[in-house]
């Protein structure tokens, strides 16, 4: 898809004079030569590895109390370390496909000898420190061999410490565990920056907007809606306004940070509207109640329009998530104010007003930013 879009740009290009016909040749052969992002033999390899740990832990275990004791610790030592030693020849050769595939055997056969040797010894613990223990040891290993398959895999162990934890303390905060899920997503961003594994990232972000949903589950009430709204509106403004301090560290992470906040700030503006209802009773008398309906729902649509002036040309993302949430507001709208043709007329009429200006406002910014590209490169 972005090899036909580039092959007809640089067309154009050449068409207008921009770059010559040997250049444009060059950089096609260049971006062909890249190794693809997407291969399937990659993900064969992967597969195979994940069947092929979960074969020997089911063998051993299954067979476990006729091993001898002392064998049992041994051949699991070694077992992990044949794994990673491979994976680290392999590396040495050019091999990373199936250096993969070993180090993700390892990682496995790590957590499955932690498991086993604390049922042979009776070793004090639980599931979630087990859990940390095993996500630490495939953050080092990745940061080590710094090989994506084996962040990704740091990423979905994070994603089972989560549910292992909700599973038993959804409504319950479990010591200093609730804290794990955003450290461990902290460390997860920093491995995909220093791996540059572009693909695991998203794993990180939702672990956190999930993280941050559960917060609110926890402490329900329109108070804690609006603050996970605003928090959120306030982060995608800290990372999307072009004088941020934080932009230069955002350009590098791509659309990403962009998108997961006004997510989050989109589910945000969601909680608040399920929060306030449309009416109270007064008198054992339902009265309806428009006025803090109008606010958040102007609070909504403005959001979409921010995010649209703000990260909506370069960030497709984040303009077509904007747009599902302008329109969802529009249909809401119309369903709750439907009463009332002059009110939701009224309402609409306000609303084509205020994203009119909007509008005209995003297109003289455009327009002096152009001016001022153009000024740069006469310069």
């Amino acid at each position: 898809m972005y090899r036909g879009r580039l092959e007809r740009d640089l067309k154009i290009w050449i068409e207008k004079g921009l770059v010559d016909a040997g250049a444009a040749e060059a950089v096609l052969r260049e971006y062909d030569g890249r190794q693809t992002s997407f291969s399937a033999g990659r993900v064969l390899a992967i597969i195979a590895a994940v069947l092929l740990g979960l074969a020997i832990l089911l063998f051993i275990s299954a067979n476990w109390e006729a091993i001898p004791r002392i064998s049992r610790l041994v051949g699991l030592v070694a077992m992990i370390w044949a794994f990673y030693l491979g994976a680290a020849h392999l590396l040495t050769l050019g091999r990373s496909i199936v250096a993969s595939g070993l180090l993700i055997l390892g990682t496995l056969s790590f957590g499955g000898a932690m498991a086993l040797v604390g049922q042979m010894y009776n070793l004090s613990g639980d599931e979630l420190t087990m859990m940390l223990v095993w996500f630490a040891a495939a953050c080092i290993v990745a940061a080590l061999f710094r090989l994506s398959a084996q962040v990704v895999l740091a990423g979905f162990l994070a994603w089972a410490f989560c549910g292992v934890y909700l599973w038993d303390h959804f409504d319950q905060w479990h010591g200093i565990m609730p804290w794990m899920p955003p450290l461990m997503g902290v460390i997860l961003i920093a491995l995909v920056r220093y791996v540059d594994a572009p693909g695991a990232r998203h794993l990180a972000y939702l672990m956190l907007v999930g993280w941050f949903t559960w917060l609110f589950a926890r402490h329900e009430s329109l108070n804690t809606a609006i603050l996970f709204a605003g928090l959120g509106m306030a982060a995608f403004l800290l990372v999307s306004i072009p004088a941020s301090p934080l932009m230069s560290l955002v350009r590098s992470a791509g659309a990403a940070p962009a998108f997961y906040t006004f997510l989050i700030a989109s589910i945000g503006f969601f909680l608040v509207h399920a929060e306030i209802g449309t009416g109270s009773f007064e008198n054992n008398v339902w009265v309806e109640d428009k006025l803090p309906l109008v606010f958040v729902a102007a609070a909504t649509l403005a959001s979409s329009v921010i995010a649209i002036a703000l990260a909506g040309r370069d960030n497709g993302a984040v303009r077509y998530l904007a747009y599902f949430v302008f329109a969802c507001e529009i249909l809401y709208l119309a369903g709750e104010t439907i009463g009332s043709i002059i009110g939701t007329a009224g309402f609409f009429l306000a609303a084509g007003i205020f994203v009119a200006i909007a509008a005209w406002l995003v297109i003289q910014l455009e327009r002096r930013f152009s001016d001022n590209g153009r000024q740069r490169t006469r310069a």
